[in-house]
């Protein structure tokens, strides 16, 4: 089975959270993780983007989790695993490329109105474990992966769509070809390119009104399968990944005034492919993840403030390629993912996290088994679930689901 991993990443525009997501197919032994040329999410987990709200309500402390419901919804065109979703301004989802589906560059959208998919332009390139950004001015940056045609290859070219005319042009190349990097949309507009590339710990950033790159301050450490988590202040947190050979526990911070990267406290545990999400109080959760040996359950805080870890109640379940969703309530929403590293099979069960008590509670399980799906929040606060792998049949999904998490969550 193809091998991949899974970067996330959380950024932030006009005021909304948004949650990047970056998935493979499958979990392997670290020696294999390691030497494959890397993705998130969310990442983080997880490159696509996808947006969160804006937290408008608060927890009341000792609130437990209310567990939501989860409803079919409309199939995609193509089944799909390792794509990205990218909430547009409009309402609508855009999704691009991934493996197992009928036609890699294929893309298409999703209208929460009628509960329906339709395609969309093709992409220039076809792509698996690239990276998508929305744009302040509301098209939509695709960047690198690996075209698979015919065999694999890494690409450093990049491609711009427009939701009005529902077309892709190309723009200007990556510096370095990249499979599965991160992407932070930073406050100025621009967007941070982070992750594994041909250069040792190459960071590089795209300029939207020049529609160029130029490489900016290099990472103290090289890193695939880290997060990259844009905090309030502007600064960007990553965290944790694999190097070149061990999982790292280190952290670091990007000052965008200065490009430059500076040391921050160590998480308490060694992850890669873990998730990372922008609290409402401007903390970092993250959660699950592989340290080299075992999958992960526990979850630590990172508090900016002090530049320091926390540590927080664990999930139920040990997780990789799964999805972490900070929804309207304040609460995350973990969903789905792998329960093995050796012999992945995808899980069904989703937890909330409750960052007043520090506790995740079930929720209702989705209906169908997913890994390396997207998640994406939309405006009316249901989360868009759509497509994953399904090990049992060797085929990624066309399905997708909604969850509603009723009041409180």
């Amino acid at each position: 089975m193809t091998v991949r991993t899974t970067h996330r990443v959380a950024t932030t525009l006009a005021g909304a959270v948004f949650l990047l997501v970056v998935s493979g197919c499958a979990a392997a032994s670290p020696s294999t993780i390691a030497a494959t040329p890397t993705s998130e999410a969310s990442g983080s987990s997880g490159p696509s983007v996808t947006p969160q709200a804006s937290s408008s309500a608060s927890l009341t402390p000792g609130q437990p989790a209310a567990a939501g419901t989860w409803t079919a919804t409309g199939k995609m065109v193509d089944s799909r695993g390792g794509h990205r979703a990218t909430l547009l301004a409009d309402g609508r989802v855009l999704v691009t490329g991934g493996y197992h589906g009928g036609d890699p560059a294929s893309a298409e959208l999703y209208d929460p109105i009628s509960g329906t998919w339709t395609a969309t332009g093709s992409m220039i390139e076809a792509r698996d474990g690239h990276a998508a950004a929305l744009l302040r001015d509301g098209r939509v940056l695709v960047a690198g992966g690996d075209s698979y045609n015919p065999a694999p290859h890494l690409l450093a070219s990049a491609e711009l769509y427009d939701p009005i005319s529902g077309t892709w042009t190309a723009t200007g190349s990556m510096i370095e070809a990249r499979w599965g990097q991160t992407a932070t949309l930073l406050l100025d507009g621009s967007v941070l390119v982070t992750g594994v590339g041909g250069a040792p710990a190459s960071a590089e950033l795209f300029d939207p009104s020049t529609e160029t790159w130029t490489a900016t301050g290099k990472m103290m450490e090289h890193r695939g399968g880290h997060t990259a988590t844009l905090l309030r202040d502007g600064r960007v947190l990553v965290a944790g990944g694999f190097g070149y050979l061990p999982v790292l526990s280190s952290a670091e911070l990007y000052d965008p005034d200065s490009g430059t990267w500076t040391a921050t406290g160590n998480m308490a545990i060694s992850r890669d492919q873990h998730t990372a999400v922008l609290l409402s109080n401007g903390m970092v959760l993250v959660a699950g993840g592989h340290d080299g040996v075992d999958l992960l359950a526990s979850a630590e805080l990172y508090d900016p403030g002090r530049g320091s870890w926390i540590r927080t109640g664990s999930m139920a379940e040990a997780r990789i390629s799964f999805t972490a969703t900070l929804l309207s309530g304040g609460q995350v929403l973990v969903a789905g993912g792998s329960s093995s590293a050796m012999s992945p099979e995808p899980l069904a069960s989703v937890e909330l996290y409750n960052p007043v008590t520090g506790s995740w509670t079930a929720a209702g399980d989705m209906i169908e088994e997913r890994s390396d799906h997207t998640v994406t929040l939309l405006a009316n606060g249901q989360a868009l679930v759509a497509g994953g792998c399904c090990y049992d049949t060797g085929t990624s999904l066309t399905s997708a689901e909604l969850y509603d998490p009723g009041s409180g969550a």
